[in-house]
């Protein structure tokens, strides 16, 4: 008998997200468990049907306009989905990064005898609240003073009533694993399942690799992702720098954008400032037959992921993808690279300092083939330790554990 969870999660749907639609639409009904999921509209699909995407239902509702139906239509979707669930067709109720609605579930789950399940993938609480602070440090407005208010209850929330009493908590990573037990989670109650890649989809890939016009010679470092100004990619312009004091010549390539436009423009400004306004380029968001072949052109793939509270606990995809691809990786010191890239032996592991990825970026540039010679482990590593189908047997397995099947 399949296992079936019902899931809410806060992204639109259809989603993009790989451990959301990947691992529990395409892997994990392999292995018997099926996801009825419940998510926001996206405003760039009809309303209905939805793309199943492997779940076996998918609710989402009608997209509104303003934030406000926006929100409160979701959380009707949420309680008719609550409301139905019967401990016949639902094995669990899972709520992925909503407080308030895991709090709403986990009532409801209590009253119905179903186990409640959360999972944690992004500290959102303690995001909301360096946020809001941030923005009162520079001006003190009385939306940032609501946003700091809601991050400071959410989070009381979150580790006082809705972790505590949560039948299972899944986490990211194992430092998100050991910051929860700092909140009193016990170690027995919680899984940490870490960002994969689907290598079935990868491993098809026919990629040729290409470089952009003008740069079909030059040392070449690339970055695939967001460039939001949040991940302080500033860090790897003043590596460049360094890195050009002995091989002159090597640019970056930045394949990516950000969801506010006016992150690339300071980014580019500062690369301006320091004199690589001739050195340092931005694709904007390609689709991946695209930005594989110009990530794949590239001498050196760059994952650099700030280093705090917040960062630290995180589980970096591109990373992963680098490996699978069998790109030279270098990756800065969060606890996840710094297990997979000591583990893999594939990549090449830094401090979180320029001057120390400078050192890496060097040493690649100076021997390319080498450095392809020793990515070749990555692959085979993704593929026994990180790819989809690895990961979702080993979830598959904990959820029946936990059903006791």
């Amino acid at each position: 008998m399949p296992l079936k969870i019902l899931q809410f999660v806060p992204e639109s749907l259809p989603t993009f997200r790989a451990d959301v639609a990947v691992l529990f639409g395409k892997y994990l009904p392999r292995h018997g468990v099926e996801c009825d999921i419940v998510g926001m509209p996206s405003p760039d699909a009809p309303a209905a049907p939805q793309p199943a995407q492997g779940f076996r239902s998918v609710r989402s509702g009608r997209f509104r306009h303003k934030r406000i139906a926006r929100e409160l239509a979701f959380q009707w979707t949420c309680v008719r989905a609550l409301l139905a669930a019967r401990r016949g067709n639902c094995d669990a109720i899972q709520v992925r990064d909503m407080v308030p609605t895991g709090l709403m579930a986990l009532l409801v789950a209590r009253l119905k005898g179903i186990p409640f399940y959360y999972w944690v993938s992004f500290l959102i609480s303690e995001g909301r609240i360096e946020r809001a602070r941030s923005s009162l440090a520079q001006r003190r407005t009385l939306r940032a003073r609501l946003v700091l208010c809601k991050g400071l209850v959410e989070r009381w929330l979150l580790y006082r009533v809705v972790l505590p009493r949560a039948d299972h908590v899944f986490v990211q990573s194992d430092a998100m694993l050991e910051l929860m037990r700092g909140h009193g989670i016990a170690a027995q109650r919680m899984s940490a399942v870490p960002m994969g890649v689907d290598t079935e989809v990868l491993g098809q890939q026919s990629i040729v690799a290409c470089r952009p016009e003008g740069w079909e010679s030059v040392p070449l470092l690339g970055y695939l992702g967001t460039l939001d100004q949040s991940r302080q990619l500033e860090r790897l312009l003043d590596a460049l720098l360094i890195v050009r004091q002995q091989v002159p010549d090597a640019c970056l390539l930045l394949i990516g954008a950000s969801d506010t436009p006016s992150d690339v423009d300071e980014l580019l400004a500062y690369a301006q400032r320091a004199g690589l306004a001739d050195a340092v380029r931005v694709t904007g968001w390609l689709p991946s037959s695209q930005a594989w072949p110009l990530l794949a052109g590239t001498d050196a793939a760059l994952s650099y992921f700030p280093r705090g509270t917040i960062g630290d606990v995180c589980s970096p995809t591109k990373l992963l993808e680098y490996l699978a691809l069998c790109l030279p990786a270098v990756g800065n010191d969060n606890p996840d690279q710094v297990r997979v890239l000591s583990d893999s032996q594939a990549g090449w592991l830094t401090a979180s300092n320029p001057a120390a990825m400078a050192v890496a970026m060097t040493a690649i540039l100076r021997d390319v083939p080498a450095a392809r010679a020793r990515a070749q482990a990555g692959a085979p590593y993704i593929e026994a330790q990180r790819s989809y189908r690895v990961l979702a047997a080993e979830l598959a397995q904990r959820y029946r554990a936990l059903a006791g099947a």
